[in-house]
């Protein structure tokens, strides 16, 4: 802000004497200019500093532009979470503080309270161990039963380690699950509650995407055969619109006989006949 002076105001404090010449009062008729300007306006300062805040933007841009193309055009490794779940509860071992990995991200907080409570109650009266765990999608392994199984042995290396331990396994994408345990669970639950939890409890609440309730009724169903108590039952495959299609214990190592079967037919297929055919043309000539 600029303030104009006139030179009268100024004259008596400039020259007070009045008897001065022309020449000398259009001199100081001149207009004087007093700058009322605010001290932290520098023109040198703002001039330099929109540079720099464009350069600054334009690395911030620049860098954004570089993080969406590495995550939009590198490849997905082997060992994400998203492709390898099975194997990091396979490397992390059993749960600590509860009874429950739900890697698959489907229980409840209250669903695994009560499984914690549940178990905990069973392991101080009977001492048995059973883990729940949760898989979106298997994608090493054929069935529910082996992954079972290869987690009770990472788990539980040693047979008196595993001997009083069980797994039940989820997979929900599948709609399948799997028991197994060691020789003392086992023999504890019996393989009519068992087979009738693999074939009942988990692929049929888990078609309807009840997954809470599978975990928990099945957790319920093991637990009263181990205390030796009446067969709480599970649902009916009648009650529902879609059929579960998971197989039984049994009926899965029917399956895999008929797999290793096929598979040796189509070895002798690849590798014996066409030499037949071989030492057949050689004798021909």
């Amino acid at each position: 802000m600029e303030t104009i002076l006139s030179s009268r105001s100024l004259s008596p404090l400039i020259s007070p004497n009045p008897s001065l010449s022309r020449s000398q009062t259009l001199f100081l008729a001149k207009p004087s200019i007093c700058s009322l300007k605010r001290r932290d306006f520098d023109p040198k300062k703002l001039s330099l500093a929109e540079p720099r805040n464009w350069f600054s933007h334009a690395q911030q841009g620049l860098a954004a532009l570089a993080l969406t193309m590495a995550l939009n055009f590198c490849p997905v490794l082997p060992d994400s979470p998203a492709l390898a779940s099975e194997f990091d509860v396979l490397n992390d071992g059993p749960p600590k503080e509860s009874y429950v990995v739900d890697d698959a991200g489907v229980l409840s907080r209250v669903t695994k309270s009560d499984l914690k409570r549940l178990l905990s109650d069973l392991e101080s009266r009977k001492n048995f161990h059973i883990n729940f765990v949760t898989v979106r999608k298997l994608t090493s392994k054929a069935d529910a039963f082996e992954y079972a199984d290869q987690v009770l042995e990472r788990w539980y290396p040693t047979l008196e380690e595993g001997s009083n331990k069980g797994i039940v396994v989820l997979i929900t994408s599948q709609k399948e699950g799997a028991v197994t345990g060691g020789p003392d669970f086992i023999k504890a639950v019996g393989d009519t509650i068992l087979d009738a939890t693999v074939s009942e409890n988990l692929p049929v609440l888990a078609t309807e995407e009840k997954y809470n309730e599978a975990v928990y009724s099945s957790a319920k169903r093991l637990v009263a055969a181990i205390d030796g108590l009446p067969d709480p039952g599970g649902p009916k495959l009648n009650d529902n619109k879609r059929e579960s299609n998971f197989k039984t214990r049994e009926e899965t190592e029917e399956k895999r006989g008929q797999f290793s079967l096929v598979v040796g037919g189509l070895l002798v297929i690849a590798f014996v006949v066409p030499m037949a055919q071989y030492y057949a043309y050689v004798s021909k000539k």
